[in-house]
């Protein structure tokens, strides 16, 4: 485990859910023994997305709500890498609802982690896309306004093959679930349920102390669809399995379906030149002299092949 974590001090604050989904990581990334040449944490901006400055792997620290949008490049690039995205509810969800959606709807082999603590954690605790309507944290002036946006229905209905919620003060749970979603082949998002110690003050270690349960203590819960048949009956399962918020909120496993073909895999049928075994970024793109492969002349040629000529009126 020691060998992915890196000696950048973390600013975080003391007790912040982020330490134990960073823990969860590394322990995750040391038992499937991922080679860190080939792992990508990519992250956009946020008290969360400064996770890859922490673990030793290649890492890309990108701009507001687009790190979905960097990684989908990444894996595209090279369909070898495992890539894993950090971002907060605002992140992935706010500015980023529109790459996150994107992403299930490709079902692209990458998974996504949600540092969901329901505020806006660098820039002082205001609501989030996942703050109920009518709950009122420390910074917030009035209660909020709009509903919130629960990210487990949002990514069964946008295509997402692996579902899960964890906590992040359960390092050893989450490890299961993370190794899980990097291991299933497709689109996988983790929602990490985590305290924000300073500004959200409902949404507490003590709060969630009481409510939370496992949905694999019950042995009637099985999330993995096995049959095309059975997909749409597991969706409507764990919808209304995510919709549970009360006395009782359930972590876990919602819905596997590994039936699906991935992007990837559609992309390289229908582009014969994409090959997942020799993907773009592993192609010579210049010969032993140094002279690019397709130069100016060759470019030309190409391109022109793509000009559509249009008649003036």
């Amino acid at each position: 485990m020691a060998s992915y974590r890196t000696e950048v001090w973390s600013d975080w604050c003391p007790g912040c859910g982020d330490f134990g989904i960073l823990a969860a990581m590394q322990k995750a990334f040391a038992e499937l023994n991922l080679d860190p040449a080939q792992t990508v944490v990519v992250s956009g901006i946020g008290c969360s997305s400064k996770t890859p400055h922490f673990i030793n792997v290649n890492g890309v620290h990108t701009i507001h709500g687009r790190g979905i949008a960097f990684a989908t490049g990444i894996k595209l690039a090279n369909p070898q890498l495992k890539v894993i995205v950090n971002g907060g509810d605002g992140d992935l969800l706010g500015i980023g609802v529109a790459h996150f959606v994107a992403l299930g709807r490709r079902n692209l082999d990458v998974t996504v982690l949600i540092h969901n603590n329901k505020v806006y954690g660098l820039t002082k605790g205001q609501a989030s896309p996942t703050l109920r309507r009518g709950e009122k944290v420390k910074s917030l002036p009035v209660p909020n306004l709009q509903d919130a946006v629960n990210p487990i229905a949002l990514a069964i209905a946008s295509g997402y093959t692996f579902v899960a919620r964890a906590y992040s003060l359960w390092v050893d749970h989450l490890k299961e679930i993370l190794k899980a979603a990097i291991n299933h082949k497709g689109s996988a998002v983790i929602d990490v349920l985590q305290p924000c110690v300073t500004y959200n003050d409902i949404y507490t270690a003590e709060f969630y102390k009481d409510r939370l349960y496992k949905l694999e203590d019950d042995p009637s819960w099985d999330p993995i669809v096995r049959d095309p048949s059975e997909d749409e009956e597991k969706k409507a399962a764990a919808i209304k399995k995510a919709e549970e918020w009360g006395t009782r909120i359930p972590v876990g496993v919602f819905y596997v379906n590994p039936l699906k073909d991935t992007y990837e895999e559609r992309l390289a049928q229908r582009n014969p030149s994409y090959s997942i075994d020799n993907p773009p970024a592993l192609q010579p793109i210049s010969r032993e002299d140094g002279s690019p492969i397709v130069g100016p002349d060759e470019f030309r040629k190409i391109f022109k092949r793509f000009i559509v000529n249009v008649k003036k009126l």
